[in-house]
């Protein structure tokens, strides 16, 4: 997002998107001219705090191009700042991501984080990502963002999905521990081989997939 004028920049998200000013309106629970003068006339002047986060959230961005302080002036309690990356984990024959770009922060509920599992203390061990093919479906989906916790790693591996790094590809696969230490490595999509008794030095676990998150169409 390289504009710094909020209001260019979700009149652009609207249209990169396909949706509407009207709809938009209604999803804040607005009139339906809201979104529309305040992109067009500046009224009002700036986004009120909860108008802005969920446009945020819906769009998938961080709150400051809608006009909010940096992540590090805020003081939501109770929220912790998840970065969303560049990357897509690839469900298929994996993807070499040469770059982890980050997009932003996704604001979640530090007491949500918990029924999780994750703690809740801080989103530094933590990561969202895009899923790429369609190797985990129907588990997983072309497009799915999964929240990964990268604290979760070899060190505590045991049945479940992971992202891994597998000779420099980037994959979302479901692994499961067996005697000895090793790993089987497979995909939800029968469609797709697997590679059953693999050495656990042979892959590198980036963390367990805890959550997953879609767009409906």
């Amino acid at each position: 997002m390289a504009t710094t004028d909020p209001r260019a920049t979700l009149d652009r998200l609207i249209r990169e998107r396909g949706e509407d000013y009207a709809g938009l309106s209604r999803l804040l629970g607005r009139n339906a001219a809201y979104v529309q003068q305040y992109i067009k006339r500046g009224t009002p002047r700036r986004l009120a705090e909860e108008d802005r986060r969920l446009l945020a959230r819906y769009f998938g961005v961080d709150e400051a191009v809608l006009g909010a302080p940096p992540w590090s002036d805020r003081h939501e309690a109770g929220m912790v700042g998840v970065p969303r990356l560049d990357v897509n984990a690839s469900a298929g024959a994996g993807a070499l991501d040469a770059a982890e770009r980050r997009l932003g922060r996704i604001a979640f509920d530090s007491t949500w984080l918990r029924t999780l599992g994750l703690g809740g203390g801080g989103g530094g061990r933590l990561s969202l990502i895009r899923v790429s093919g369609d190797s985990m479906a129907p588990t997983l989906a072309d497009g799915d963002e999964i929240l990964v916790d990268h604290h979760d790693d070899a060190g505590r591996l045991r049945d479940g999905i992971y992202v891994l790094r597998i000779e420099g590809s980037l994959v979302v696969k479901r692994l499961a521990v067996g005697p000895g230490g090793r790993i089987s490595v497979r995909s939800d999509n029968q469609a797709y081989p697997g590679w059953p008794e693999v050495e656990p030095g042979a892959v590198d676990v980036i963390g367990r997939v805890a959550w997953v998150g879609r767009r409906l169409s």
